[in-house]
Order: C-alpha cells, then sequence, then structure tokens
C-alpha cells in the first residue's frame, strides 16, 4: 500500500519534512481556504502540488484531495443545486487533469467527526481523543437543549449527564462546545450554541430516507464525470457510525455501503475504508466489511478504538483496540495483488495512519489539529509498516 500523510497544508504545524521522516510519500490534503461550493481550479490546485514538491529531496506527492467537500445544501437537498454539481464536476475534473485521481469526501450532516475530549490521559503521560457518551448527551440535552434529546440516549446516560451538567462550570461547557466544534478540522465554520441550533434547523425535515436520496442525486450527478476523468471517489464513513443530534447518518453500517455502491455501479462510486469510524459500532465487523467491499476500496485510514458499553470509545493504539488490524492490513494486501494480476495500473491502495495519540515532544504543543500529532503518527505509520512487511513476505503478496 501506498504510505501516505495528511497535511492541512502550509499553516500545518506538523510540516512535509515531518511526514517523510514518518515513512510517507504520498501527502493527503485539500484546498481549506476555498469556500464549499466553489470551483478548486487549476491553478490553486497546481500551486498546492508545487508546495508539496518544492523540495525534490523528500520525494513526496499529492496522493489523494480529502476532503472535497459537500456543500450542505446538497445534504439537504433544496433549492437548485444544479450549480453545486457543476462545480463539483469542475473541480474533480481539474483535479484529475492535474494528476490528482482519488478524492475522498463525507456527506455526515453538520459534523464531520465528534469528540468530547481531545487530550484524555494516557499512562506515561500521553493524550488521546475520546467520546465519552454521557457528556455528548449532556451537551445535546441540556446545552443545545434540543427537543427530543433524552429519548436519543439510554436512561443510565442520561443520568451521568444530568450529574455532569449539574456539577459543570461555564468554563467546562465552552470547552465542551470547542471540542464538538472540533470535529470540523478542515473547516473554518465553527458554530455557537445559537448557531448549530440554527444548522439542525435546517435539517428539520431531513430524514435518513431523504438524507440517502439526496446522496444518490449527488451521486447520479458527478460519478459519470469522476469516471470520464478517470478519477475515483471515496466516500468516508460515518464518524462516530450513529445518529447524532437528531440528526441521520447514512454511512455507517455494511447494509448503508451496500446501499451506495449499488446506487450508482461504478467502479469511480467507492469507499475510504476507515477502521476506526465503522469500529466505533460493535455491531460493525471491519474486516468482514473490508473483505466484501473490497473491489471498491479506493482509500484507507488505518486507526483502531476501544469500545465500551455505554457507547463511549477511546482512541487505542494503531495495533490495539476491538478491530484485528493484521487481519484487515491482510485483506487489504490481499485486494492489491488482486488488481496487480489482474493489470490495474492504480493497483496500490493509498493508505495512512489515522488520529495519534499525542506523545513525547508534541504533548501540549500547539499549530496541529486534534489527532493529527506528528510523532503518534509517526509511531501507527511505523507499526502498520511492519505489519505490511511481514504479511507481504509471509503470503508472498506485493507492499
Amino acid at each position: 500500500m501506498e504510505q501516505t500523510w495528511r497535511w492541512f497544508g502550509p499553516q500545518d504545524g506538523v510540516t512535509l519534512e515531518h511526514a517523510r521522516q514518518a515513512g510517507a510519500t504520498g501527502i493527503v490534503t485539500a484546498l481549506h481556504d476555498i469556500p464549499y461550493g466553489v470551483v478548486w481550479s487549476v491553478e490553486a490546485i497546481e500551486a498546492r502540488k508545487a508546495e508539496i514538491a518544492r523540495n525534490p529531496a523528500l520525494g513526496l506527492h499529492w496522493s489523494v484531495a480529502e476532503s472535497l467537500p459537500v456543500h450542505e445544501a446538497i445534504k439537504i437537498g433544496e433549492g437548485d443545486l444544479e450549480p453545486l454539481f457543476e462545480a463539483y464536476r469542475v473541480s474533480l475534473r481539474n483535479l484529475a487533469a492535474c494528476g490528482v485521481t482519488t478524492v475522498c469526501y463525507n456527506f455526515m450532516p453538520v459534523l464531520d467527526w465528534a469528540r468530547t475530549e481531545l487530550v484524555h490521559p494516557l499512562p506515561g503521560g500521553g493524550r488521546a481523543l475520546r467520546f465519552n457518551a454521557h457528556e455528548f448527551a449532556a451537551f445535546d440535552a441540556f446545552m443545545l437543549e434540543r427537543s427530543g434529546a433524552e429519548a436519543d440516549h439510554p436512561p443510565d446516560v442520561m443520568v451521568r449527564a444530568r450529574a455532569w451538567f449539574d456539577r459543570s462550570t461555564a468554563a467546562d461547557r465552552d470547552a465542551l462546545l470547542a471540542t464538538v466544534m472540533a470535529g470540523l478540522p478542515g473547516a473554518f465554520d465553527r458554530y455557537d450554541i445559537a448557531g448549530l441550533r440554527g444548522m439542525l434547523a435546517l435539517y428539520r425535515d431531513v430524514s435518513t430516507e431523504r438524507l440517502r436520496e439526496n446522496l444518490v442525486r449527488f451521486l447520479r450527478a458527478v460519478i459519470p464525470a469522476a469516471e470520464e476523468a478517470g478519477l475515483r471517489m471515496a466516500i468516508h464513513p460515518d464518524d462516530p457510525p450513529r445518529p447524532l443530534l437528531g440528526l441521520p447518518r447514512i454511512v455507517s453500517t455494511a447494509e448503508d455501503l451496500a446501499f451506495i455502491v449499488e446506487a450508482v455501479d461504478s467502479v469511480a462510486n467507492g469507499i475510504t475504508l476507515c477502521s476506526g469510524s465503522l469500529g466505533a459500532s460493535p455491531r460493525n465487523d471491519v474486516v468482514a466489511i473490508a473483505r466484501h467491499f473490497a473491489s471498491r476500496i479506493h482509500f484507507a485510514h488505518l486507526r483502531n478504538v476501544s469500545n465500551e458499553p455505554d457507547g463511549s470509545f477511546m482512541e487505542a493504539d494503531h495495533l490495539d483496540g476491538d478491530t484485528d488490524m493484521i487481519a484487515l492490513v491482510e485483506v487489504l494486501l490481499d485486494e492489491q495483488a488482486k488488481r496487480r494480476d489482474a493489470g490495474e495500473p492504480r493497483w496500490r491502495i493509498p493508505m495512512r495512519p489515522d488520529h495519534g495519540h499525542e506523545l513525547l515532544g508534541d504533548v501540549g504543543q500547539t499549530g496541529h489539529h486534534p489527532g493529527y500529532s506528528a510523532t503518534g503518527r509517526l509511531k501507527g505509520l511505523a507499526e502498520l509498516r511492519g505489519v505490511m512487511r511481514t504479511l507481504s513476505r509471509t503470503r508472498g503478496v506485493p507492499l
């Protein structure tokens, strides 16, 4: 697999030099300064490519666009969407013309991902991302005061949510809001409570079925252009894979993925296999999902989580947690071998380590996005590289 590294651009405190030191050769990035729905021009794409390639000694290239964002209006499905579809198609064609032919995107309403702690302490002083079910319930029911919220959380979770809220300070509640808003790592829209209520109101009439219809409408509008350009799109699963804040989630299960790939049956309509997102539901057998959808996996985020009975979970070490990472890598390497043997020119699956712990000198440092410090990802990539090399040698499959 191609070893890649997410980089948030020139303002990222984790540099391209760090990516190369970690052993990556591909860069996963996006034009985060361009507003949603605005075309990514060839000039802007080439400028980012030039930044990545400015030091030839690093040997880096732009491997995956993550993410080319889907405008919220497309997810809501209201109004004349053709200008937004056309802007997306033009951006896809421009990326392909510049040699960037894998695009990761998501269809999660409002929030890209949700956690309640960004710096949960680990033994030895490291820090991890964590989702505490009772804190999120407190945010939903008592800070947002969303109608019907209490019915969406188990009774025992609501008891602890009330206790947390009753003892919380204004600073605690502000910190929780900021943490939830950190789930927009590539965007610059951050909502206060009133703003978030306003966003949720826009989805008041968007059911699961309607959100699915809106996704299919989007796919039918853009996948033919992607296919014509030789580009592969890879939808990212919901994180976590469950409804949040009363919003529907439609990329959470094997059944969801089957619906998506069958809705527009094209190799250009593929999946980002995020083992951590899918793995945050104990009902998901991530290895089985990867095996079933292997031919549609165009990109892989390899990370692990440890689940708890109440719905809480924490980012684990890459080779620990609830997903058998060795078995998962085995599935991906076997799929690569099939693609190579079939003569596919782009047979390697780009992968990246995801959501590393803060470790060593990264602890307490600013300048990196939550989950994207340097040392934790370096550790994860090194561990995954060891697994890949061992399996490649013992099974006789290509890296």
